[in-house]
């Protein structure tokens, strides 16, 4: 006899738009509850922010090293189990967080980190695979709306658990998110569609060579570059606003708002997204680019009164995910159909820099100079990064018109 199942678990059910939202949004959960839990605890380890940029940055090498490592583990199983132990990872490491020492902290950020980069790669190829290039202006902004709510809840709700209910709260909390994740994965029996590119068994050009192509496309060189520059803005965010907040005197709770208050404002990316299907990325890079900065320089300037730079802090935030809705259609829109798998290996490495720069400068940097200079650096780099953007197709993304993908091709 046939059963018919209910719409909603067809849709659920579906490869498409909604299910990878669905999936980016637990992911974004697993990760967003530690955000800001990460930063603090290892503060309270180290007992100085040089300490904990130098931690961050050890982490994120081992991330970028990752980054080159997964496409060998793709071409040798199958992207559904390389997501499958990037999920694991992710669960593995709220259990090594929770043990609430130096060397725990230290592989439950390498295993996260670990984790983000294998599951970055796959779905990123998947999107690809399942998302015809004249939706990604819908499909990306749709992303980032469901997982919204994850960042909004996430860093608050992780020092709440934290400081009110039990230190290994948060930790457990990821963990079985990351299960329930890892589930729906399974759930949506996503596979392989070799028509798009080589077969799986086929011998792909090593690390070396895909750089190499990479390096040579300017489109993808450039959005590498916007990618690399978006990220470590949050990266910056999320690492030195609960700092801040401790040594500021308003405390850790208040760090976690304002970090839940700034990533909140996704919920506007239905906005962004027919913005930039209305003006084009271009110009939103560039105005978004161009304000964050400016408002980041002011948070260093506003220092010296708490509730000002918090301000600052949300408003430089607001800039910040108008830029978002962009996400990673520059590259998708670029990268040859032929060459995803290759040069989306090269690409996922932005996540790692982003993550490996700042901590590496401003462990430095912090050495010599006050919590401000994060700021100043971090606001300066974004108004570089500004006029890096004017140097786009101004037709990129506008309308996602069939027209745009031949632009970028």
């Amino acid at each position: 006899m046939h059963v018919r199942h209910p719409i909603w678990i067809r849709r659920l059910g579906a490869p498409g738009a909604e299910a990878f939202a669905i999936l980016f949004a637990l992911e974004s959960f697993a990760r967003a509850i530690l955000a800001t839990v990460i930063p603090l605890e290892a503060l309270e380890l180290l007992g100085r922010g040089d300490q904990v940029s130098l931690l961050f940055f050890l982490v994120s090498a081992i991330g970028l090293c990752g980054s080159f490592s997964v496409p060998w583990f793709v071409r040798r199983t199958a992207r559904r189990w390389v997501y499958t132990a990037g999920a694991l990872l992710l669960v593995v490491a709220g259990v090594f967080l929770a043990q609430d020492t130096l060397t725990g902290q230290f592989l439950g950020m390498a295993s996260r980190v670990l984790g983000v980069v294998a599951m970055t790669i796959c779905i990123s190829l998947y999107i690809m695979d399942s998302i015809p290039r004249r939706d990604l202006g819908r499909a990306e902004p749709m992303r980032l709306f469901y997982s919204a709510g994850a960042w909004t809840a996430g860093p608050a709700l992780g020092v709440f658990l934290r400081t009110e209910v039990a230190e290994s709260a948060p930790y457990v909390v990821s963990a079985v998110t990351g299960l329930v994740m890892l589930g729906y994965f399974w759930f949506l029996r996503l596979g392989d569609r070799p028509e798009i590119g080589p077969p799986m068994q086929a011998r792909v050009p090593g690390p070396l060579r895909n750089l190499r192509r990479f390096l040579a496309q300017p489109r993808l060189r450039l959005a590498w570059l916007i990618a690399v520059g978006r990220n470590a803005w949050w990266a910056m965010f999320f690492i030195y606003t609960p700092i801040y907040a401790v040594q500021s005197g308003l405390g850790e709770v208040a760090g976690g708002v304002i970090v839940s208050l700034g990533t909140g404002l996704l919920f506007l990316m239905p906005i962004w997204g027919w913005c930039v299907r209305r003006f084009g990325i271009r110009r939103i890079l560039v105005s978004a680019f161009g304000c964050g900065g400016v408002l980041t320089l002011a948070v260093a300037a506003g220092m010296d009164t708490p509730w000002l730079a918090a301000v600052f802090l949300l408003a430089a935030a607001f800039s910040m995910t108008v830029m978002d809705a962009a996400g990673n259609m520059p590259f998708m829109l670029a990268v040859r159909p032929s060459e995803r798998a290759r040069m989306t290996s090269v690409y996922a490495t932005y996540r790692d820099m982003a993550e490996l720069a700042p901590p590496g400068l401003f462990s430095v940097l912090l050495r010599a100079f006050d919590l401000g200079a994060v700021f100043v650096v971090g606001g300066a780099s974004v108004l570089m990064l500004a006029g890096l953007c004017r140097r786009m197709h101004p037709r990129l993304g506008r309308d996602a018109r069939p027209a745009v993908a031949r632009v970028a091709a």
